[in-house]
């Protein structure tokens, strides 16, 4: 360890239905820097969980005949099972009905209440239940919710406050000073023209039209709203306001909350008016990236599209699933996911690049050498090129992944990739085999693309779990040899002894027939 920490979150989870593909974007990218930072060396705090209250969920689960708990018990399990197969690697996994966090909550709200921070009044206004988000007249499009475009309802009940606009003025300041704080950038303009300069409104914070919330424990017929109860999930799962608060004060402030562009705006402004008038720091930055959509609308099952993730994983492997996610488009713009796209990146960066690197260099071994490697002897054109190359590559990646750029990131490998693919074509390594007088350069040869791909292995780790091990059984690459820090070194050492010619890394598809039986599986044919 390096004595550093590092703290990353990701919004709690709640859908209504099936859990799809799009759920694990944000999940994936945050168990990505995760891994990354404690290849690093970093002390690391990943946390996630579930967002459990609110009036769509008490609908939810008369509607399915179960009581409120037994409802969200069932969808933690299903999510839980789904961080579990795409192993994700949170340290925490907190629950908005976890009684320490209720305890927490019910504090943090008499807190504000007793400051003055919140006051009793009657709310009447719009109400979008899918989103548990309050809307004014004019923030509605064309009469719905102008985030989910459904329905909203008029509602009108004695509800407390929090005085959001108090905040106004440190808030738009916060977002005028070109810091860090909310990325990417132009989501600073979208908080400041859509939300700071018309006005900030006090925000509705308890509600008395249903029961499935957190008590207000000093006025039992109301219960906390359920973004207040929500956003406190980051410093409640740290133990604030508990008798070890050892994690909060370690850890906090988050280094980054990681989140779809929807929820920004709690995050952005009604989380840290929060933290200021409980006298804490604020996140050092809040990223809002875009959404996994299908064909540019809702990700939902259609036709010619299959979106189940445990589907989509034991068709293709969990490391093809997870390097499409984060490789196909820069995190914070919008990504539309087709299966066309999907086998695409597999056969053409997967099995054409990277897994045909790793099979003709392990074959060309195993023929040449019988899977043992001499000294490397005789030096040779295009190999300071190509050790120039690989040694840039590390300090590429983590200038990138820092800022949270995966795509580019994984462009960058992908870079050193190709370029030891070219350095195969480029050297002949067969046409040197037939040259006894050759072996020494032809050893040479082998040593820079076996060493090209132990450094590879290293930093596509935090990316795909399961395929540096792989390429490492093949390569027999040993494990004193893989540490993060082990990729800024090129090191011709003889480690390249026993060399197997395994099984392919990622096997091509062939695109018409694998779209023909998607087709049919996802309409039931």
């Amino acid at each position: 360890m390096n004595g550093k920490t590092y703290y990353i979150t990701t919004p709690i989870y709640y859908p209504s239905g099936k859990l799809h593909i799009g759920h694990s974007y944000t999940t994936v990218a945050a168990d990505t820097m995760a891994r990354y930072k404690r290849l690093q060396g970093y002390d690391v705090m990943f946390l996630t969980g579930t967002d459990e209250h609110g009036q769509k969920i008490e609908r939810m689960a008369a509607e399915n005949r179960v009581t409120p708990k037994e409802y969200v018990d069932r969808i933690a399990m299903n999510f839980k099972s789904l961080w579990s197969l795409m192993k994700i690697t949170n340290d925490r996994f907190i629950r908005t009905t976890d009684p320490g966090h209720v305890a927490s909550v019910q504090q943090i709200f008499r807190m504000l209440h007793d400051k003055g921070d919140i006051y009793k009044s009657e709310y009447e206004g719009w109400y979008c239940i899918p989103c548990e988000s309050f809307w004014t007249e004019t923030q509605l499009k064309d009469g719905n919710c102008p985030d989910c475009g459904r329905p909203v309802e008029r509602t009108r009940e004695e509800s407390y406050f929090f005085r959001l606009s108090k905040y106004q003025e440190r808030l738009t300041a916060l977002f005028e000073d070109g810091n860090d704080f909310l990325q990417p950038a132009f989501r600073r303009s979208e908080m400041l023209n859509n939300f700071l300069r018309p006005g900030l409104e006090d925000l509705c914070v308890s509600r008395t039209s249903f029961q499935w919330g957190i008590p207000v424990t000093f006025d039992d017929a109301h219960v906390v709203y359920v973004w207040i109860d929500a956003l406190s999930n980051y410093i409640t799962a740290l133990g604030y306001l508990s008798a070890d608060d050892a994690d909060f004060r370690k850890y906090w402030p988050a280094d980054v909350h990681l989140m779809a562009k929807e929820i920004v705006r709690f995050h952005a402004l009604i989380w840290p008016a929060m933290l200021m008038a409980l006298d804490l720091p604020l996140p050092k930055q809040v990223y809002g990236h875009g959404w996994l959509v299908l064909d540019g609308g809702k990700m939902s099952k259609s036709k010619g599209n299959v979106i189940d993730p445990i589907v989509l994983v034991g068709k293709y492997g969990l490391d093809a699933i997870r390097y499409f996610l984060l490789r196909e488009v820069p995190f914070g713009a919008d990504s539309v996911f087709s299966n066309e796209a999907l086998i695409q990146r597999i056969n053409s960066d997967l099995a054409n690049d990277l897994g045909n690197l790793v099979s003709r260099t392990s074959a060309m071994i195993v023929k040449y050498f019988g899977g043992t490697l001499p000294e490397p002897l005789e030096p040779g054109e295009f190999d300071d090129d190509l050790r120039g190359l690989l040694l840039d590559t590390p300090g590429h990646v983590e200038r990138l992944l820092d800022k949270l750029q995966f795509s580019t990131a994984l462009a960058e490998i992908w870079k050193a990739v190709s370029r030891t693919n070219k350095y195969i074509d480029e050297t002949l390594p067969w046409a040197l085999a037939k040259e006894e007088s050759q072996r020494g350069r032809l050893a040479s040869v082998m040593h820079h693309l076996a060493e090209s791909i132990r450094i590879i292995s290293i930093l596509i780790e935090p990316f795909m779990p399961e395929t540096p091990s792989k390429i490492r059984q093949v390569m027999r690459i040993p494990a004193c040899m893989t540490a993060w820090e082990d990729a800024k070194a090129f090191s011709l050492h003889p480690w390249a002894i026993g060399v197997t010619a395994g099984e392919p890394l990622f096997p091509r598809i062939d695109m018409k027939k694998e779209l023909e039986s998607l087709d049919k599986a996802a309409t039931g044919g």
